[in-house]
Formats: structure tokens, sequence, C-alpha cells
């Protein structure tokens, strides 16, 4: 089974074309709302900076994922297969869990 018919035989947009259909225009909302909701938890006064602090990570994150993304797609990093997409972005998050747990690890056992 040749991997385009495994996938659906469908491929992944690339340059401006990334825009003309309904899944891939998502990215311009996901990409304003996100510096949005960034500015507006920045600028906000909570009572416990921890959890502003968690917030604001998670708003960046997504921020910068969704920009990384589109770019990727813009530039036709992906070739066209959908799998290559999937596999760099579950390396990376796999790698940041490891990364994160280490140092949580290494803050636990000084404090």
């Amino acid at each position: 089974m040749a991997p385009a018919a495994a996938s659906g035989g469908s491929t992944l947009p690339s340059g401006f074309s990334v825009f003309t259909t309904f899944p891939d225009l998502l990215f311009i909302f996901e990409f304003v709302f996100g510096g949005l909701v960034w500015i507006l938890v920045a600028s906000s006064l909570v009572p416990w900076p921890l959890v502003q602090g968690w917030v604001m990570f998670v708003s960046v994150f997504c921020f910068v994922a969704t920009t990384t993304l589109i770019v990727l797609y813009i530039i036709g990093a992906h070739g066209g297969e959908t799998s290559w997409v999937t596999l760099v972005f579950s390396y990376v998050a796999t790698l940041l869990y490891v990364i994160h747990a280490v140092f949580s690890l290494i803050r636990w056992k000084s404090s």
C-alpha cells in the first residue's frame, strides 16, 4: 500500500495555497486570537503570579507552534507528505516533556 493511499490520498498544501482550504484557513484565526490571548494574559493582574505564568507559557507556546507550522507549510518543508509534520512535532513534544521532567527533578532535589 502506498503512503498516499494509507493517509487517504490527500497531500498537504504548500505556498499560499495553504490559505485556500477551510482547515488551513483556520491558521489565520489561530494566529490572530493566539496573539490576542498572549497580550491579554500578559497585561492582566492576577493574585497568583504562578497561575499567570503557566497560562502565559501555554499561550506563547501555542502561538509559536502555530506560527512555526504555518511557516513550514508556506515554505513547503513537508514535501507534500502528511507524516512529516506529525513525526517532527511528535519528537519535539516528547523532547520538551523530557527536558521539563529533568529540570523539575533538578529543582525538586535542590530545594
